[in-house]
């Protein structure tokens, strides 16, 4: 784990993990989801836990700490976002989401939040085209 990029994912995918309902999350079950090493996984850990983004449990169960889900809440929205209007533009699901996963690391802050507030007014303006039916 050599950059934020992989810290981020790192971190994203532990996040998604626990929203897909697994309640106890272990390094096996994140080297299983990205399909990395269980030595890698273990490495990065090490690393995420001594910047203070992971705590280990008393089952080595992980956990994002409150700096940890921050970050990690910050780039699963982005990649959402950037997905979902990709897949707007006509982009394929499966691109959209890997592109996703790429974009979310490099925008700055004033693009996504423009990209974000688009997706908010498109959202609206669904909603308000669908009640006049």
């Amino acid at each position: 784990m050599d950059n934020g990029e992989s810290r981020e994912d790192y971190l994203e995918r532990i996040l998604m993990l626990q929203e897909q309902g697994l309640n106890e999350i272990h390094a096996i079950d994140l080297a299983n989801f990205m399909n990395f090493s269980k030595p890698s996984v273990s490495i990065a850990l090490k690393k995420l836990e001594a910047q203070g983004l992971v705590a280990l449990g008393p089952k080595f169960q992980l956990y994002l700490t409150p700096e940890g889900l921050n970050l990690a809440s910050k780039i699963y929205e982005r990649h959402r976002i950037v997905g979902s209007l990709l897949i707007d533009l006509g982009v394929g699901e499966e691109t959209a989401y890997k592109d996703a996963c790429r974009i979310e690391h490099d925008i700055s802050d004033e693009t996504f939040a423009a990209l974000k507030k688009h997706y908010k007014e498109k959202g609206k303006n669904k909603k308000k085209k669908t009640n006049l039916f």
